[in-house]
Protein backbone atom coordinates (compact mmCIF):
# COMPACT_ATOMS: atom_id res chain seq x y z
CA UNK A 1 0.00 0.00 0.00
CA UNK A 2 1.31 3.44 -0.90
CA UNK A 3 2.47 5.52 2.05
CA UNK A 4 0.70 8.89 2.13
CA UNK A 5 1.51 12.31 3.51
CA UNK A 6 -1.11 11.72 6.21
CA UNK A 7 0.59 8.47 7.29
CA UNK A 8 3.86 10.33 7.81
CA UNK A 9 2.12 13.18 9.66
CA UNK A 10 0.25 10.80 12.00
CA UNK A 11 3.40 8.88 12.92
CA UNK A 12 5.44 12.07 13.42
CA UNK A 13 2.70 13.75 15.44
CA UNK A 14 2.64 16.84 13.26
CA UNK A 15 0.32 18.37 10.66
CA UNK A 16 0.29 17.33 7.01
CA UNK A 17 1.36 20.87 6.14
CA UNK A 18 4.51 20.49 8.23
CA UNK A 19 5.38 17.22 6.52
CA UNK A 20 4.71 18.79 3.12
CA UNK A 21 6.98 21.72 3.93
CA UNK A 22 9.83 19.43 5.01
CA UNK A 23 9.49 17.14 1.98
CA UNK A 24 9.43 20.12 -0.40
CA UNK A 25 12.37 21.90 1.21
CA UNK A 26 10.41 24.69 2.94
CA UNK A 27 11.95 24.23 6.36
CA UNK A 28 12.49 27.76 7.70
CA UNK A 29 9.71 27.47 10.32
CA UNK A 30 10.28 23.83 11.29
CA UNK A 31 12.58 22.88 14.16
CA UNK A 32 15.67 20.75 13.42
CA UNK A 33 14.32 18.00 15.70
CA UNK A 34 11.02 17.83 13.80
CA UNK A 35 12.84 17.84 10.43
CA UNK A 36 15.04 14.97 11.57
CA UNK A 37 12.05 12.98 12.86
CA UNK A 38 10.09 13.44 9.65
CA UNK A 39 13.07 12.54 7.46
CA UNK A 40 13.68 9.40 9.51
CA UNK A 41 10.07 8.26 9.08
CA UNK A 42 10.08 9.15 5.36
CA UNK A 43 13.15 6.99 4.84
CA UNK A 44 11.90 4.10 6.97
CA UNK A 45 8.46 4.02 5.33
CA UNK A 46 9.79 4.53 1.79
CA UNK A 47 7.59 7.54 1.17
CA UNK A 48 7.70 8.94 -2.39
CA UNK A 49 6.08 12.36 -2.92
CA UNK A 50 3.33 12.54 -5.53
CA UNK A 51 4.62 14.38 -8.60
CA UNK A 52 1.15 15.68 -9.41
CA UNK A 53 0.65 16.98 -5.87
CA UNK A 54 3.98 18.75 -5.93
CA UNK A 55 3.12 20.31 -9.27
CA UNK A 56 -0.19 21.60 -7.96
CA UNK A 57 1.47 23.03 -4.88
CA UNK A 58 4.07 24.81 -6.98
CA UNK A 59 1.54 25.84 -9.64
CA UNK A 60 3.85 24.31 -12.23
CA UNK A 61 3.84 21.01 -14.08
CA UNK A 62 7.60 20.39 -13.80
CA UNK A 63 7.18 19.12 -17.35
CA UNK A 64 9.38 20.18 -20.25
CA UNK A 65 8.40 19.29 -23.79
CA UNK A 66 10.86 18.11 -26.40
CA UNK A 67 9.04 18.93 -29.62
CA UNK A 68 10.29 17.41 -32.87
CA UNK A 69 8.88 17.44 -36.41
CA UNK A 70 6.70 14.43 -37.21
CA UNK A 71 7.48 13.08 -40.66
CA UNK A 72 4.04 11.43 -40.86
CA UNK A 73 1.45 9.88 -38.58
CA UNK A 74 3.70 6.97 -37.65
CA UNK A 75 7.21 8.32 -37.18
CA UNK A 76 9.27 11.16 -35.76
CA UNK A 77 12.21 12.83 -37.48
CA UNK A 78 14.84 11.78 -34.92
CA UNK A 79 18.34 11.39 -36.32
CA UNK A 80 21.15 9.71 -34.35
CA UNK A 81 22.42 13.21 -33.49
CA UNK A 82 18.99 14.16 -32.14
CA UNK A 83 18.72 10.90 -30.18
CA UNK A 84 22.00 11.79 -28.48
CA UNK A 85 20.66 15.27 -27.71
CA UNK A 86 17.41 13.81 -26.36
CA UNK A 87 19.25 11.50 -23.95
CA UNK A 88 21.44 14.28 -22.62
CA UNK A 89 18.52 16.70 -22.19
CA UNK A 90 16.52 14.11 -20.24
CA UNK A 91 19.51 13.51 -17.98
CA UNK A 92 19.98 17.23 -17.29
CA UNK A 93 16.27 17.79 -16.63
CA UNK A 94 16.10 14.80 -14.31
CA UNK A 95 18.93 16.23 -12.24
CA UNK A 96 16.91 19.44 -11.87
CA UNK A 97 13.68 17.69 -10.88
CA UNK A 98 11.90 18.09 -14.22
CA UNK A 99 10.25 15.49 -16.47
CA UNK A 100 10.54 15.26 -20.25
CA UNK A 101 7.65 14.81 -22.65
CA UNK A 102 8.58 13.84 -26.22
CA UNK A 103 6.00 15.09 -28.68
CA UNK A 104 5.85 14.91 -32.47
CA UNK A 105 4.61 18.02 -34.26
CA UNK A 106 3.20 17.59 -37.77
CA UNK A 107 2.73 21.32 -38.41
CA UNK A 108 4.37 24.34 -36.72
CA UNK A 109 0.89 25.60 -35.84
CA UNK A 110 0.58 22.63 -33.46
CA UNK A 111 3.33 23.94 -31.17
CA UNK A 112 1.01 26.28 -29.30
CA UNK A 113 -1.60 23.55 -28.88
CA UNK A 114 0.96 21.14 -27.42
CA UNK A 115 2.16 23.75 -24.94
CA UNK A 116 -1.38 24.33 -23.66
CA UNK A 117 -2.74 20.77 -23.73
CA UNK A 118 0.18 19.36 -21.78
CA UNK A 119 0.56 22.38 -19.45
CA UNK A 120 4.27 22.54 -20.21
CA UNK A 121 6.52 24.83 -18.20
CA UNK A 122 8.80 25.14 -21.20
CA UNK A 123 9.80 23.40 -24.40
CA UNK A 124 12.86 22.52 -26.42
CA UNK A 125 12.37 22.71 -30.18
CA UNK A 126 14.63 20.27 -32.02
CA UNK A 127 14.90 19.74 -35.77
CA UNK A 128 12.57 22.51 -36.94
CA UNK A 129 13.40 24.69 -39.93
CA UNK A 130 14.15 28.32 -39.12
CA UNK A 131 11.25 29.45 -41.30
CA UNK A 132 8.91 27.32 -39.14
CA UNK A 133 10.24 28.93 -35.97
CA UNK A 134 9.82 32.39 -37.46
CA UNK A 135 6.08 31.74 -37.76
CA UNK A 136 5.57 31.18 -34.03
CA UNK A 137 3.46 33.94 -32.50
CA UNK A 138 3.04 35.30 -28.97
CA UNK A 139 -0.64 34.43 -29.13
CA UNK A 140 0.12 30.76 -29.70
CA UNK A 141 3.08 30.47 -27.34
CA UNK A 142 1.81 32.58 -24.43
CA UNK A 143 4.25 32.85 -21.53
CA UNK A 144 5.87 29.45 -22.08
CA UNK A 145 9.65 29.64 -22.47
CA UNK A 146 11.02 28.13 -25.68
CA UNK A 147 14.54 27.11 -26.62
CA UNK A 148 15.51 26.06 -30.13
CA UNK A 149 18.52 23.82 -30.70
CA UNK A 150 20.58 24.23 -33.89
CA UNK A 151 18.59 27.23 -35.04
CA UNK A 152 19.42 30.58 -36.59
CA UNK A 153 15.91 31.95 -36.18
CA UNK A 154 15.64 35.55 -34.99
CA UNK A 155 12.16 35.08 -33.51
CA UNK A 156 12.30 36.84 -30.09
CA UNK A 157 10.01 34.17 -28.60
CA UNK A 158 12.87 31.65 -28.68
CA UNK A 159 16.42 31.55 -27.50
CA UNK A 160 18.92 29.08 -28.91
CA UNK A 161 21.97 26.89 -28.52
CA UNK A 162 23.91 25.73 -31.55
CA UNK A 163 27.35 24.64 -32.68
CA UNK A 164 29.59 26.81 -34.86
CA UNK A 165 28.43 25.29 -38.14
CA UNK A 166 30.27 27.76 -40.36
CA UNK A 167 33.64 27.15 -38.69
CA UNK A 168 33.08 23.41 -38.63
CA UNK A 169 32.62 23.22 -42.39
CA UNK A 170 35.54 25.61 -42.88
CA UNK A 171 37.77 23.23 -40.90
CA UNK A 172 36.47 20.25 -42.87
CA UNK A 173 37.21 21.82 -46.24
CA UNK A 174 40.60 23.09 -45.08
CA UNK A 175 41.58 19.57 -44.05
CA UNK A 176 40.63 18.11 -47.42
CA UNK A 177 42.37 20.93 -49.30
CA UNK A 178 45.50 20.50 -47.19
CA UNK A 179 45.55 16.83 -48.18
CA UNK A 180 45.52 17.90 -51.83
CA UNK A 181 41.84 17.46 -52.70
CA UNK A 182 40.20 20.07 -54.89
CA UNK A 183 37.44 17.99 -56.53
CA UNK A 184 35.23 17.78 -53.44
CA UNK A 185 31.50 17.02 -53.27
CA UNK A 186 29.30 18.74 -50.68
CA UNK A 187 26.48 16.38 -49.60
CA UNK A 188 23.57 17.33 -47.38
CA UNK A 189 19.86 18.15 -47.23
CA UNK A 190 18.46 20.90 -49.41
CA UNK A 191 18.63 24.29 -47.71
CA UNK A 192 17.34 27.83 -47.87
CA UNK A 193 19.20 31.10 -47.30
CA UNK A 194 19.36 30.53 -43.52
CA UNK A 195 19.92 27.64 -41.18
CA UNK A 196 22.46 25.02 -40.17
CA UNK A 197 23.12 23.50 -43.59
CA UNK A 198 23.46 26.90 -45.23
CA UNK A 199 26.03 27.89 -42.59
CA UNK A 200 28.00 24.74 -43.34
CA UNK A 201 27.73 25.38 -47.08
CA UNK A 202 29.08 28.91 -46.64
CA UNK A 203 31.93 27.74 -44.42
CA UNK A 204 32.84 25.01 -46.90
CA UNK A 205 33.02 27.47 -49.81
CA UNK A 206 34.96 29.98 -47.70
CA UNK A 207 37.85 27.53 -47.36
CA UNK A 208 38.27 27.50 -51.16
CA UNK A 209 38.23 31.30 -51.32
CA UNK A 210 40.74 31.42 -48.48
CA UNK A 211 43.04 29.11 -50.49
CA UNK A 212 42.63 31.22 -53.63
CA UNK A 213 40.64 28.48 -55.35
CA UNK A 214 37.23 28.37 -57.01
CA UNK A 215 35.02 25.49 -55.97
CA UNK A 216 33.47 23.74 -58.92
CA UNK A 217 29.94 23.32 -57.66
CA UNK A 218 29.55 19.63 -56.91
CA UNK A 219 26.46 19.59 -54.75
CA UNK A 220 24.44 16.52 -53.79
CA UNK A 221 21.20 17.21 -51.94
CA UNK A 222 19.13 14.60 -50.13
CA UNK A 223 15.56 14.52 -48.84
CA UNK A 224 16.44 12.82 -45.55
CA UNK A 225 19.67 12.64 -43.58
CA UNK A 226 19.81 8.89 -43.03
CA UNK A 227 22.20 5.99 -43.49
CA UNK A 228 20.04 4.56 -46.28
CA UNK A 229 20.05 7.85 -48.17
CA UNK A 230 23.81 8.14 -47.74
CA UNK A 231 24.28 4.65 -49.13
CA UNK A 232 22.31 5.61 -52.23
CA UNK A 233 24.47 8.73 -52.62
CA UNK A 234 27.64 6.65 -52.30
CA UNK A 235 26.49 4.19 -54.94
CA UNK A 236 25.79 7.02 -57.38
CA UNK A 237 28.55 9.44 -56.40
CA UNK A 238 31.29 8.58 -58.89
CA UNK A 239 28.78 8.03 -61.67
CA UNK A 240 27.61 11.62 -61.33
CA UNK A 241 30.99 13.06 -60.31
CA UNK A 242 33.71 10.75 -61.72
CA UNK A 243 36.42 13.32 -61.03
CA UNK A 244 35.60 13.58 -57.29
CA UNK A 245 38.30 12.51 -54.84
CA UNK A 246 36.55 13.53 -51.61
CA UNK A 247 33.13 14.23 -50.14
CA UNK A 248 32.07 16.33 -47.16
CA UNK A 249 28.74 15.20 -45.68
CA UNK A 250 26.86 17.48 -43.31
CA UNK A 251 26.13 14.64 -40.85
CA UNK A 252 28.04 11.56 -39.70
CA UNK A 253 25.15 9.19 -40.40
CA UNK A 254 25.03 10.43 -44.00
CA UNK A 255 28.81 10.13 -44.35
CA UNK A 256 28.79 6.57 -43.00
CA UNK A 257 26.10 5.62 -45.52
CA UNK A 258 28.16 7.20 -48.31
CA UNK A 259 31.19 5.14 -47.31
CA UNK A 260 29.12 1.96 -47.45
CA UNK A 261 27.64 2.92 -50.83
CA UNK A 262 31.10 3.55 -52.25
CA UNK A 263 32.29 0.18 -50.93
CA UNK A 264 29.22 -1.53 -52.43
CA UNK A 265 30.23 -0.04 -55.78
CA UNK A 266 33.75 -1.46 -55.57
CA UNK A 267 35.59 1.66 -54.40
CA UNK A 268 37.97 1.94 -51.50
CA UNK A 269 37.62 4.59 -48.79
CA UNK A 270 39.86 6.53 -48.46
CA UNK A 271 42.15 5.34 -51.27
CA UNK A 272 39.66 6.21 -54.02
CA UNK A 273 37.48 8.72 -52.17
CA UNK A 274 38.04 10.43 -48.84
CA UNK A 275 34.92 10.95 -46.70
CA UNK A 276 34.45 13.49 -43.92
CA UNK A 277 31.39 13.95 -41.67
CA UNK A 278 29.99 16.28 -39.03
CA UNK A 279 28.88 15.49 -35.43
CA UNK A 280 31.42 12.98 -34.04
CA UNK A 281 28.75 10.45 -33.09
CA UNK A 282 29.97 7.38 -31.22
CA UNK A 283 29.26 5.40 -34.38
CA UNK A 284 31.99 7.30 -36.23
CA UNK A 285 34.63 5.35 -34.28
CA UNK A 286 32.98 1.96 -34.78
CA UNK A 287 32.85 1.90 -38.57
CA UNK A 288 35.65 0.85 -40.92
CA UNK A 289 37.44 3.01 -41.82
CA UNK A 290 36.95 5.23 -38.78
CA UNK A 291 35.31 8.47 -39.82
CA UNK A 292 37.16 11.79 -39.92
CA UNK A 293 34.62 14.30 -38.62
CA UNK A 294 33.87 17.67 -37.12
CA UNK A 295 33.20 17.18 -33.41
CA UNK A 296 30.56 19.10 -31.55
CA UNK A 297 30.08 18.73 -27.80
CA UNK A 298 26.59 17.27 -27.54
CA UNK A 299 26.57 16.91 -23.72
CA UNK A 300 27.63 20.54 -23.37
CA UNK A 301 25.00 21.65 -25.87
CA UNK A 302 22.28 19.83 -23.92
CA UNK A 303 23.49 21.13 -20.53
CA UNK A 304 23.56 24.74 -21.70
CA UNK A 305 20.16 24.34 -23.38
CA UNK A 306 18.56 23.07 -20.18
CA UNK A 307 20.30 25.68 -18.02
CA UNK A 308 19.10 28.55 -20.24
CA UNK A 309 15.59 27.17 -20.52
CA UNK A 310 15.15 26.67 -16.77
CA UNK A 311 16.57 30.13 -16.10
CA UNK A 312 14.02 31.58 -18.50
CA UNK A 313 11.21 29.63 -16.79
CA UNK A 314 12.21 30.80 -13.32
CA UNK A 315 12.88 34.42 -14.29
CA UNK A 316 10.07 34.65 -16.85
CA UNK A 317 12.53 36.27 -19.23
CA UNK A 318 13.22 35.24 -22.80
CA UNK A 319 16.86 35.89 -23.73
CA UNK A 320 17.16 36.25 -27.49
CA UNK A 321 20.88 35.91 -28.14
CA UNK A 322 21.87 32.35 -28.99
CA UNK A 323 24.89 30.55 -27.56
CA UNK A 324 27.30 29.25 -30.21
CA UNK A 325 29.61 26.41 -29.16
CA UNK A 326 33.08 25.65 -30.52
CA UNK A 327 33.77 22.68 -32.78
CA UNK A 328 36.99 20.95 -33.81
CA UNK A 329 38.31 18.51 -36.40
CA UNK A 330 39.01 14.89 -35.46
CA UNK A 331 41.28 13.18 -37.98
CA UNK A 332 40.69 9.48 -38.49
CA UNK A 333 41.33 7.01 -41.29
CA UNK A 334 38.52 7.89 -43.74
CA UNK A 335 40.56 10.75 -45.25
CA UNK A 336 43.94 10.68 -46.96
CA UNK A 337 45.77 12.22 -49.93
CA UNK A 338 44.16 11.84 -53.36
CA UNK A 339 45.24 8.68 -55.08
CA UNK A 340 46.81 10.55 -57.99
CA UNK A 341 49.28 12.13 -55.56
Amino acid sequence: MRVTLKDIADEAGVSMMTVSNVVNGKRARVSPETIERIQRIVTARGYVPSASARSLAAKASRMIGLLVPAADEDSLMISPHNVAILGQIERELRKSGYHLLLRGIAEPSEVGEALKVWSLDGAVLLGFLDEDLERLTAGAVGNVSLLAIDSYSTNPLTTGVRSDDYTGALLAARHLLDLGHTEIVFAGPSFSSVGVVHQRYDGFRAAFAEAGLTWTKRLVTVETTTHATGREVGQQLLKDHPEATAVFATADILAIGIMEGLTDSGYDVPRDVSVLGFDNLDLSEYVTPKLTTIAQDIPQKAAIAVRRLLAAIEDQEHPVDAVTLDVHLIKRSSTTHPRRL
